[in-house]
C-alpha cells in the first residue's frame, strides 16, 4: 500500500494522503512519498495539482507517536524532528513552485503542520464539516508548516497569533472568511467543485498560469518564506528537546486514545 495515491482526472494530477487509519498523520515515509509525487508531477506538465486524502481527515499533523518512539534519546528525538519537519517545509516550498496551479480538496479536519500544505494552495475547497486547528500550545511544540512563516500574511498578524495563543478551532466558514478557503461545500460536493475549477483552468492558456503563478511566488518571495521556514524548525528543534515538551507529548496522547 502507498501512502500517497496518484489519480489522473480530467488533465490534473491529484495527489491523496493514504494513511486513513491514522487520520493521515505525517510520518517520515509519508512526506518522502508526497515530495516524490510532487516532482514527478513537476514533469507531467498538469493542468492542475490537487491535493487530497483518504478517509476521514485531510491530515493531524505530525504523528505525536512517531516523536515518541524516537524518544530513547534526546539525540534521538532530535534527528527524528529534523528530517521530519525540514521534509514537511520541502514539500511546501516544493509546491509554492510547483509550476501549474494548486488546488486542494480538504475532506476534514486539518492540525498541525498539515496546515502548510493548504496554505501553499491557491485555491481550496473545504468540507463544510472540517476545521483547522495549531494544538502546539496543547503539546508544548513550536509551531511548523507555515503557521508563523505563511499564516500572518494570509489572516493578518494579530489573528494568527490569537489563533495560536489560544489554540482557536477555525471553522470552515471562518476558513472561508478569512481567506483560507476558497469555498465551502458539503464533503460529497468537493470533487465536482474541483473538477469545475479544472475544467476552468485548462480552458485557459497554461503558459499565461506559469507566468501568474511565477510572478506570485517568485525567486525572492520563496526565498523569504524558507527563511522563515527554517526559523520554524529552528525553535521546533529547541522545544522538542525539552523534558516538558515529553510531558506535554505523553499527556496529549493519553487524552487522544
Amino acid at each position: 500500500m502507498t501512502l500517497v495515491d496518484t489519480e489522473h482526472k480530467d488533465g490534473a494530477l491529484w495527489l491523496y494522503l493514504n494513511r486513513p487509519a491514522r487520520h493521515n498523520a505525517l510520518i517520515q515515509p509519508v512526506l518522502d512519498e508526497l515530495y516524490a509525487a510532487i516532482k514527478l508531477a513537476e514533469a507531467e506538465k498538469p493542468a492542475a495539482l490537487v491535493l487530497c486524502a483518504r478517509g476521514s481527515s485531510f491530515s493531524t499533523g505530525g504523528d505525536i507517536g512517531g516523536f515518541l518512539d524516537h524518544a530513547g534519546s534526546q539525540q534521538q528525538l532530535m534527528s527524528y524532528a529534523d528530517d521530519l519537519v525540514g521534509s514537511l517545509h520541502d514539500v511546501i516550498l516544493s509546491l509554492l513552485a510547483f509550476p501549474a496551479p494548486v488546488l486542494a480538496a480538504v475532506n476534514g479536519p486539518v492540525t498541525g503542520g498539515s496546515t502548510g500544505l493548504v496554505l501553499a494552495a491557491d485555491m481550496v475547497a473545504l468540507s463544510n464539516t472540517a476545521f483547522i486547528q495549531p494544538y502546539y500550545s496543547e503539546v508544548g511544540f513550536a509551531p511548523d508548516g507555515g503557521w508563523t512563516a505563511l499564516l500572518p500574511e494570509k489572516i493578518g498578524t494579530a489573528k494568527a497569533l490569537e489563533i495560536q495563543y489560544l489554540n482557536t478551532r477555525i471553522s470552515a466558514d471562518e476558513a472561508q472568511h478569512f481567506g483560507l478557503a476558497t469555498h465551502v461545500c458539503a464533503p460529497f460536493d468537493i470533487e465536482p467543485k474541483i473538477a469545475e475549477w479544472v475544467t476552468g483552468i485548462s480552458r485557459r492558456f497554461a503558459q499565461t498560469h506559469v507566468a501568474t503563478r511565477h510572478n506570485v511566488w517568485d525567486d525572492r518571495r520563496r526565498k523569504l518564506v524558507k527563511e522563515r521556514l527554517d526559523q520554524e524548525k529552528a525553535r521546533f528543534l529547541d522545544l522538542i528537546a525539552r523534558p516538558e515538551t515529553l510531558a506535554g507529548m505523553q499527556e496529549f496522547t493519553k487524552q487522544s486514545a
